[in-house]
Parts: structure tokens; C-alpha cells; sequence
């Protein structure tokens, strides 16, 4: 007989049956799927991989019309499980028959547990066929090797707390979505979604854009003194901001024309900055994030150096390394390519001291390098993402950073002034991530009961700001605050609200659908749209991965909550559809039509699904107008200035939001247009033989 290793995906299977033959396998086909064939512990070893999950839940067929007077039985009825990729169960199956033992080697979470235990639960194997799993954080050889000597029994907690999440986020999805569409009429691709985790993720945005539109800014001033001794700085006055006036002008009016100031305190220290924690995937993200990129692609490039053995497993809540993580041995593999210098600086130190954040857990470490990479092979984003987690890794083993702080507190007329310096003496772990950005203020060195000069006094007005909108960082950071979700799905429920067309931006806006979806909740059925019902949940499946909950309770305390919510939706039912489709309407006009001045003009699709922008009094009118067909559109508060014609705003993700004129004859469209257009490349002379290529490929 033989053994089976289950891995979940292919690439992954070729990496682990290359560790433990040493390169000595055979590629083989059952029913179109790779098979690794070769000997191992004196028998045959057969690695396959799958495509993950290889089992869907969905409903059954009597429930595949979106019947609103249905949804009352949809919530309590059992979904089926459905094979995703036939080819792949079949060809397990048939392996099933040839082996004793089955490891699972997928990836060690929740769901790489339940990927695991479907494949099993559909092998037919039989009763003395021996179950086992090889947990790893890192497709490496010594990973695997140590996994592979020290297998463990497959968690059944965790995968029923995987699957549970599934047959509860399934519930909540259809049942909500199928209400909100069916309710406001919009179906097929205008279906309005709503889910367990999405719509207080949601909510978050909303409200926070109602809290910037409905922000009062309140005046506020602050005395500002220019000062000098071999250098300028400046001192603020110790009172911070004044909110009255008045009060300011009484200050200002006493220490104006003053030219002299009096040392009063003077104080200096040096200080150690820590360098930061190590990755956590939250932390990962809201980096990723601060660089430009979004955290479902962050994500996906992060999945993909880990199949490839380059970082480690990005799914995890730890910041602390474990003692047992080869950190000399990392070091020696980047050592190897152009991260040298920072490895040998590292290295220089007398001890080794990483940083430590303040979660610390078993599954996974923190996410760090496991090998050396090069820009050759490792391309693009790709190879931003590489190089983030490679440098956070070497800050958090790097020395502190030696900082200069000094205090000065001044008299000038009998009002105290106050300057703060700060200055960086040794970069230490800054040298090593230039993610973070700092600036140094520089005061000169005082002494107490000396008298500086005083270049100008001035009074600067301003006044507060509204809250900042999310970025996809600080999203992720919030909803993990809150409970929503987990490290593993964070991101997919941002990149969810992306493609629903729900937000909007780099810092993120709601659009308007996502704001009528969120407004007609929270108005109505309040508790779907706040996370407090989610975290419980939420709480609920980590027991169930504790093994102090079983998946049938919490599925039937779901199921009681989702039909309590689905009775206030259905008594509220027109009020929803009156408020929503109100507030689409809204989103859809871009104002006055120019022509006949007494319709508005509005975005329609065509036939052919292309859109449009038409007046609303057709047939009296039949003004039209094409738009860019990618992009949410936003109403313009103004006319063109090239032809005073209507215009609005694009608004596309990692994009500064366009005005683009309706009207494609505007001098400003042709400016446009031909501003975009990238000048052809010259041909080059002759065609440069293999040897000339070969060096400028290099």
C-alpha cells in the first residue's frame, strides 16, 4: 500500500513531494490531475493537489427563483454541498483506493483545515485507513521536513468552524440580498448585496462620510513666535489654541512687538526608539495599503510568494517570533542577494533583539522571508510586496534609533512660549524601512536665563477638520477592532464593497447605492447594519474551534437572529423600497438637461449594456450624451469652463477623480484625450544580434 499527501493547491504539492524525495519524483496524471509519485519511508508516497475548496454550498433547486415570499423557509433550509471541481474528486477518490494513510498538508487555518477534511469526507476510505496532518508555516525544506516528522491528528474543531461560517455567511447573504433586491425591484446585475460581515463594514463608511458632510468647523487661533539663536525655531504659546477670539487678540496685542525672549527651561534628552513589530496579517495589509495597493491584491501577491517559499504563511494574528524561527538562518539565505549590506549590519550586532508586538499565538508566525529572492525573478508588485515584508523582518531585528529630544519653555512679556525639537542622532531601524517617513525639527542649544532673540510674533487662524476618511488600512484595523471578520477574509470583504460598487476611491466614499442600502438599514432594521450581532457570531465559531460550541447550536442561533431581522425587513418592506430606489434615483441624475432646460439628465444602459447619459423627458427631448464606461460617476457642482456644457466627475480606485465634460466636441475632451495618449516608440535601427540582447536584457 501507500501513502496519499493532500496539498491545496498544485504548486504547493510539487514543492512538497520536491522536499521529501530530494527531487526524485514522477509526474503522473489521474483524470487530468498531477500526481508526484515516488518511494518514501521504505513505501510509496503519492502527492496530489487540489484547487481548494473542492466542495460548494448552495441551495437546492426550489430555491433558485428569488421568490421574496420564500425567504422565510430559505432561512432554515439546509444547503447542499456541491463538488466545484469533479475532476479533482473523482481522481482523489480513485487514489483513496491505492493507499493506508492520508496525510493532509494543506494550509494550516481554518479554512485549509476544512479543504483538508472535504477531500477525506469524500474518499470512501476505508475504516482502518490511517487520517493524519503535516502542519507547516512556510514551504521549506527544513518546514516540511519537521512537519512531515511530527504529524498530528486532523482538527475537526476547526474545520466545523470553517464550515459553519460558510453555511451561516450563505444564509445571511441570499436571505438579505434576495430581500433588498426583490424588495426595490433591482435584479440581475443591479442586485443589491447584502451580507453578515459586508453591511457593517459598509456602515462604517457611511457613517463616516455623514459625519465629515455634517461637521461643523470651529475657528480656533494659535501665536506662533519666530525665534533665533545661530538658527531659527519656533515656540508656540503654552496655552495651545484659543477658542475665543479675544482672547487670542489680548495675547497677541501684549507680546507683538517684544524682542526678547527669556530661557526659562531648557531640556534635552536622548532617547531609544524600538523598531516596530513584527507582521501580523492586519498589519501586513494596512502597510501594503499605505503604499498604494489594495489589500485583496496585497493579499493575493503574499499567497503567491508563500506557494513559491519565499515568505511565509501571510494568515496570522501573531507579532511575536517564536524561539524556535531559524532568524541566523534566514539571514544567511538574504545575505546571499541584494539585501547583503542591511544582513551584515544586522549581523554586526553583538545579540540579536527582535521586537515583540502585543498579540502573540501558536498557529503561525509572524510573516517573514524564508528565502532569497531577486528583481530578476520576482517581478512588479510582486517584488514590492517581497521587499516589504524582507525589510520589516530586518527593522524588527535591527538596532534602536537614537533620538535627540529636547524642551524649551520661554518667557516673552510674561507669556510662556513652548519649542520642542526633535532630532535623529543614529537612524538605526529607520535605515533599514523607508516606509515610515519622519522629519526632524531642530532647536538650538539654550541656556536657562539667557535672552534669544525674537524675529516676528504672529498670530495663525485655522480651523478643525472632520475626520478622516478610511483608507483600506485603517478599514481593516477598525473592522478588526470590532470583530468583523477574520484576518483571513478582511480583505475580501473590502475588495467585496469595491466590486459591488458600494465605495469608492482611495480614501474610501460611499456611493450612492452604498449609502441608500446602509441609510434604509440602519433606519429599519438597525441591527444588520452595527457589529454587534457579527462579533457574537463571530465569538461563536472561535468556540466552536475550541471545541466548547458544536456547529448545530450556533447555526440555530444564526438562523434565529437572521429570521428575527427578515420579519422587521418584511414589515418595513415598502419603506425600504420608497427609500432606496429614491436614493438611486437620486444617484443617477447629473443635473439640468442644457437643452430643453426642463428635464434632468440621468445615466441609462443600453441594450447592449453600454452607458449613457439621456434626458428624462424623452420623447420631448432626446439630448444624449456617451460616457467613459468604467469608473463611478459623481454629479459636477459646475459647467465646463471650456464650453459652459455639463460635466461629472470620474471617480476610478488609485486615481485622482476626473472631470470629464459631456460633451465630446469641448476643446477640454480633445486636451484630454490627447494628453493620454503616449507617444509611439521609436524603432530601433537594426535588430540588435543575440549577443547585443543578451546584454541589454541584463
Amino acid at each position: 500500500m501507500a501513502v496519499l499527501v493532500i496539498c491545496e493547491k498544485n504548486n504547493a504539492a510539487q514543492r512538497v513531494a520536491s522536499f521529501l524525495s530530494k527531487g526524485k519524483y514522477t509526474k503522473t496524471y489521474m483524470n487530468r490531475v498531477p500526481v508526484f509519485r515516488f518511494p518514501w519511508n521504505k513505501t510509496e508516497c503519492l502527492v496530489v493537489g487540489l484547487r481548494g475548496h473542492i466542495l460548494n454550498l448552495d441551495y437546492p433547486k426550489d430555491f433558485k427563483n428569488w421568490d421574496i415570499d420564500a425567504l422565510e423557509e430559505l432561512v432554515k433550509t439546509p444547503p447542499l454541498k456541491k463538488a466545484t471541481a469533479p475532476w479533482i474528486l473523482n481522481a482523489i477518490k480513485d487514489l483513496g483506493k491505492e493507499v493506508d494513510t492520508v496525510i493532509v498538508a494543506t494550509d494550516f487555518d481554518r479554512e485549509g483545515e476544512l479543504i483538508g477534511a472535504e477531500a477525506v469526507s469524500v474518499m470512501e476510505l476505508r475504516p482502518e485507513i490511517v487520517i493524519k496532518r503535516a502542519r507547516f508555516s512556510a514551504l521549506t525544506g527544513p518546514e516540511i521536513y519537521t512537519a512531515f516528522d511530527n504529524l498530528i491528528d486532523l482538527d475537526t474543531n476547526l474545520a466545523k468552524a470553517a464550515e459553519t461560517r460558510q453555511i451561516v455567511d450563505l444564509a445571511w447573504g441570499a436571505v438579505l440580498t434576495r430581500f433588498m433586491s426583490t424588495a426595490t425591484g433591482k435584479l440581475g446585475s443591479d442586485f443589491l448585496s447584502v451580507g453578515r460581515v459586508q453591511s457593517p463594514s459598509l456602515a462604517l463608511i457611511v457613517d463616516r462620510e455623514k459625519e465629515i458632510e455634517g461637521f461643523q468647523p470651529k475657528p480656533f487661533w494659535e501665536i506662533i513666535a519666530d525665534l533665533e539663536k545661530t538658527r531659527h525655531f519656533f515656540g508656540k504659546h503654552s496655552h495651545g489654541l484659543f477658542w475665543e477670539k479675544e482672547e487670542a487678540d489680548t495675547v497677541f496685542e501684549k507680546v507683538k512687538d517684544c524682542k526678547t525672549a527669556t530661557v526659562l527651561v531648557w531640556k534635552v534628552q536622548e532617547m531609544d526608539e524600538r523598531p516596530p513589530a513584527p507582521f501580523n496579517t492586519t498589519v501586513f495589509l494596512a502597510e501594503a495599503s499605505r503604499m498604494g495597493m489594495s489589500a485583496a491584491r496585497a493579499m493575493s501577491i503574499a499567497e503567491s510568494l508563500y506557494n513559491d517559499g519565499l515568505i511565509s504563511y501571510p494568515r496570522t494574528d501573531n507579532t511575536v517570533y517564536p524561539p524556535t524561527l531559524p532568524i541566523k538562518s534566514i539571514l544567511g539565505k538574504l545575505a546571499k542577494g541584494e539585501f547583503a549590506p542591511e544582513v551584515e549590519k544586522i549581523l554586526s550586532q553583538e545579540k540579536l533583539r527582535p521586537t515583540r508586538g502585543s498579540k502573540q499565538t501558536t498557529d503561525h508566525p509572524p510573516i517573514h522571508p524564508v528565502d532569497m529572492a531577486t528583481r530578476e525573478n520576482v517581478k512588479g508588485d510582486n517584488w514590492k510586496i517581497y521587499e516589504l515584508v524582507v525589510r520589516r523582518f530586518l527593522a524588527t531585528l535591527a538596532p534602536d534609533a537614537l533620538v535627540l529630544r529636547s524642551n524649551a519653555t520661554l518667557d516673552i512679556n510674561g507669556e510662556q512660549f513652548l519649542a520642542q525639537g526633535h532630532e535623529t542622532l543614529d537612524k538605526g531601524w529607520q535605515a533599514f524601512y523607508p516606509y515610515i517617513k519622519f522629519s526632524d525639527v531642530y532647536i538650538p542649544e539654550l541656556v536657562e536665563g539667557e535672552k534669544i532673540n525674537v524675529v516676528s510674533i504672529r498670530g495663525r487662524e485655522g480651523k478643525t477638520e472632520p475626520p478622516k476618511r478610511y483608507s483600506q488600512g485603517t478599514l481593516i484595523r477598525e473592522m478588526e477592532k470590532l470583530g468583523l471578520g477574520t484576518k483571513s477574509t478582511r480583505h475580501e470583504i473590502v475588495q467585496k464593497l469595491f466590486d459591488r460598487s458600494y465605495v469608492q476611491g482611495g480614501q474610501i466614499r460611499p456611493t450612492a447605492s452604498g449609502r441608500a442600502v446602509i441609510i434604509a438599514l440602519e433606519d429599519n432594521a438597525e441591527q444588520i447594519a452595527r457589529p454587534e450581532m457579527t462579533r457574537k457570531l463571530e465569538e461563536d465559531m472561535n468556540e466552536i474551534a475550541e471545541g466548547r460550541k458544536v456547529q448545530e447550536s450556533v447555526v440555530e442561533e444564526s438562523q434565529e437572529m437572521l429570521a428575527k431581522c427578515l420579519e422587521i425587513l418584511m414589515a418595513h418592506r415598502e419603506k425600504i423600497k420608497a427609500e432606496v430606489n429614491e436614493a438611486l434615483k437620486n444617484q443617477n441624475q447629473m443635473g439640468v438637461c442644457p437643452k430643453c432646460g426642463k428635464g434632468s439628465l440621468v445615466i441609462r444602459k443600453s441594450k447592449r449594456g453600454k452607458r449613457f447619459m439621456a434626458c428624462n423627458a424623452y420623447p420631448n427631448c432626446e439630448n444624449t450624451y456617451p460616457l467613459p464606461q468604467y469608473g463611478s460617476l459623481v454629479p459636477h457642482p459646475e459647467l465646463c469652463k471650456k464650453c459652459q456644457g455639463p460635466q461629472v466627475k470620474l471617480v476610478m480606485n488609485r486615481r485622482k477623480p476626473l472631470d470629464v465634460c459631456l460633451d465630446m466636441n469641448c476643446k477640454a475632451n480633445k486636451d484630454r484625450m490627447k494628453k493620454g495618449k503616449k507617444k509611439p516608440e521609436k524603432k530601433p535601427k537594426k535588430i540588435p544580434d543575440k549577443a547585443e540582447k543578451e546584454s541589454s536584457d541584463a
